[in-house]
Order: structure tokens, then sequence, then C-alpha cells
């Protein structure tokens, strides 16, 4: 029996070829069932509910505030020194995504040089994470968090699945998903589809993405007909979300889809 799931355009990769505000509608008419965002609070919560009532599109899941990107900030929360911002920003986050219809709150650790990082980093990131889900759980939402490759954020807190759920674990609490990339996973030498049979119930969210390139699945090594086939043994529900550098105009690379569903059936 083969598995179906929604597809779901991340609107900061795909459709850049278009103004910012024209891109969910463009995901509906590719015949995306979702779209997704992590500054999505950049934009008034009634836009966003505007757009995509009038798309009939969900939002997959939203990022909270992750510090100033311009100073290469990417997420606060493994941060001792900034454990306030991230607790004022995080609820601000939450009241946004449930304004938004929004049940996935991505919750990013930060960058830390290597040489600088310690335990203490570590032990916020969980103590952060424990709150978030605890907060989030009460208004029926859950906290998921990325790992993200050394070759693409060198000093990223987190870089492998394997480390991400050791902070969820340490954490304490239950609900906490992981954000499992192909991209990030495979650039750390990692098979994606054996990660995903490994790591099972604990992924809340999947992003998909060719290695190497980081373009469009089939552009690169990864097998997705073997990575679709793990997430439907692992019983995987959630969005299959599309956060890829298009190697052309975006609708003219979705054909994609069309050669997994044929294999895998993996559109609703």
């Amino acid at each position: 029996m083969t598995q179906r799931w929604t597809i779901s355009a991340h609107v900061r990769w795909l459709f850049t070829e278009l103004p910012f505000e024209e891109r969910v509608e463009a995901a509906a008419r590719a015949g995306f069932g979702a779209v997704e965002d992590p500054e999505a609070w950049r934009i008034p919560a009634e836009d966003w509910r505007a757009r995509l009532s009038a798309a009939e599109l969900g939002l997959a899941q939203v990022g909270i505030y992750g510090g100033d990107r311009a100073k290469g900030e990417k997420g606060i929360a493994g941060l001792p020194d900034r454990r306030a911002e991230f607790r004022d920003t995080f609820d601000e986050g939450l009241d946004f995504a449930a304004a938004v219809g929004s049940p996935l709150v991505h919750v990013m650790a930060g960058i830390v040089p290597r040489a600088s990082r310690g335990s203490a980093h570590l032990e916020c990131l969980a103590e952060n994470l424990a709150h978030a889900q605890t907060q989030a759980a009460r208004r029926g939402l859950r906290v998921i968090v990325e790992p993200m490759c050394r070759e693409a954020v060198p000093d990223y807190l987190i870089a492998t699945p394997a480390e991400a759920t050791a902070v969820i674990d340490a954490a304490g609490v239950d609900g906490i998903g992981l954000l499992l990339d192909v991209y990030h996973t495979a650039a750390e030498g990692l098979d994606p589809s054996a990660t995903i049979r490994d790591l099972g119930s604990r992924i809340a969210h999947v992003h998909l993405s060719d290695y190497p390139g980081r373009h469009e699945p089939g552009t690169g090594g990864v097998d997705f007909v073997a990575l679709c086939a793990s997430l439907s043994a692992i019983g995987y529900s959630g969005a299959l979300g599309c956060e890829y550098e298009p190697a052309r105009a975006t609708s003219d690379g979705l054909d994609w889809i069309d050669r997994l569903t044929t294999k895998e059936g993996m559109i609703s």
C-alpha cells in the first residue's frame, strides 16, 4: 500500500521569480497542498489568513524569531545569555502560529563557534525546548527542531539528527519533533532513507532537496524512491516541505513530483 503526503512549498525558496505576495497563489496553481515560511511572522497574521483562504492552502510549519539574520544569526534558543529574549519571542511566535493555523513551530538552536561552545549551550537549548513544547502543547501545537549540516551552516549548534535527538531527549518532555532535512542529512555523510527508518515517529516534518547541489529531487545522488519507501515504512503522515533552490524557474522543475507520484503515490 502506498502512502500519500501533502507537498508543501517553502515560499522563501520556491517561486522567487515572483513577488513574495504572489507566491502562495502560485503554489496553489502549481498543485501544492500547503506552504511554509520560517519567517512568516514578518507579515501580519490577518494577511496570511487572507492569502491562505484565497488559495485554499494551510501553513505546514512556521519559524519563530531567530535573531538578526543581517548579523548571521540563525536562532537564539541555545544561547544562555539570550534565554529571556528567547522565551519572550517564543510566546509571541506561538500566538502567531495559533492565529494562522500552523500546527508546527520551528525553534532554531543558534550559531556557536565550536571553539566557544560548551555544555551550557546544549543545556540551554534543552531547557528552552522543554519550555517551548510545554507552552505549545497547551494550545495543541508542536515544537520542531532541525539539525543543520556543517557544510551549509558551519557553526550551527546541532549538525546531525543524532545531536538533535540527544537534545530532545535531554529536554525531558513529550512531543518535541524532529525536522529531518534530506540535504542536511546527506551532507553529513548519512543515508537519508536509513536515517528515516532509524528515527521513526520522532520525525514530525521533512524537507526535500537533493544532494549535492540542493536542487530539485532527481538532480543529485539521493534515492527518493527509497526515501519515500522509508517514510511509508515508519507510517509518516506529516507534510513534505520543498526547501530547495530551483535549478530553473520553479514551475518548470516540478516534474519530479509526477515521477515520484507514479512510483510511490506520494501526493494527497
